[in-house]
């Protein structure tokens, strides 16, 4: 049990550093490829060698129904989400998608209201996402000039729409009992979710040309398959199980920081006080919205 709790701690490091890192990468890849393309790209390669892993060691087939519900989710949270995400990535700094995308439990507790129980909406619930969009707005008043871009401002919404996705598709999840091994399920959900997204990227006019990857090309999308889906997501999902889930939660607060200090570093990303100050009233907003949502739900199980 020991042994297991210092691996679930371990995983819970390595999900809350490698995830930070995967926005690097996808603004890196994006310079090169079309954001949809690299994503799908991304989750077919790490959906086929996950489901293959489990089949070679014997796993069934899931039945139709829950091959249904794996599409479903799959195309809500990878391509939803990651899909969006990535395509983001184009248009805005690695590190302001990170921050964006640290709203997700907020967006979580909302959709949690409505389709899971109702949440009771307590003070620190609304002083929570209060003080989130302060931070969120703080950002953009220091990039005023900037959201005069109509690409800046799509890539904006994309992101939006990509924590939009990404906390319905968990809400999804956690509502339906799927009863099949998590990684499994998450192969299945990888492979389909990439799939429809290079789909997508044809019906955009997008074609794959391996003779044009770059270097960094290359380095991106193995990086996004290897660290980023295979090794970070599975860690996420032995931590899940392991720990209690406010605690896992934490990545959440500090993948944003790895990501805005490395897009500094590496891509010379815009980095001042105003962004910085912005940035941590945000993951107190969430913070404080998470802490609330889990002790209603703490406060539910013990009645």
């Amino acid at each position: 049990m020991k042994k297991q709790n210092t691996n679930a701690y371990l995983a819970l490091v390595i999900v809350s550093i490698f995830w930070g890192t995967t926005y690097l990468a996808a603004r890196i890849g994006v310079q090169h490829m079309h954001g949809m393309m690299l994503a799908g790209l991304r989750q077919t390669s790490a959906g086929v060698i996950l489901t293959a892993f489990f089949l070679l060691r014997g796993y069934k087939l899931p039945e139709v129904p829950v091959l249904s519900r794996l599409f479903v989710i799959g195309v809500i949270m990878l391509c939803g989400s990651n899909g969006l995400m990535t395509w983001a990535m184009q248009y805005i700094p690695s590190g302001l998608g990170a921050i964006i995308a640290a709203t997700v439990p907020i967006w979580v507790t909302i959709f949690s209201f409505f389709l899971v129980q109702r949440t009771k909406i307590s003070w620190q619930l609304v002083a929570g996402m209060i003080i989130g969009l302060l931070g969120i707005g703080g950002i953009f008043y220091d990039n005023l000039a900037h959201l005069m871009e109509p690409e800046y401002r799509f890539g904006v919404l994309l992101i939006t729409a990509a924590c939009v996705f990404w906390a319905l598709g968990s809400v999804l999840t956690a509502k339906w009992a799927l009863g099949i091994n998590y990684l499994y399920g998450a192969g299945y959900q990888m492979l389909f979710s990439g799939i429809v997204m290079l789909v997508i990227s044809a019906l955009m006019g997008q074609h794959l040309n391996i003779g044009n990857f770059t270097g960094e090309l290359w380095g991106s999308l193995l990086y996004l398959v290897f660290i980023g889906s295979l090794l970070s997501y599975s860690a996420y999902v032995f931590a899940l199980n392991n720990l209690p889930p406010s605690l896992v939660s934490v990545y959440a607060y500090i993948n944003p920081i790895v990501a805005v200090i490395l897009g500094w570093l590496i891509l010379s990303e815009k980095l001042n006080w105003v962004m910085g100050l912005s940035c941590l009233v945000t993951l107190l907003g969430v913070y404080i919205v998470n802490r609330a949502f889990n002790k209603h739900k703490s406060y539910e199980r013990s009645k």
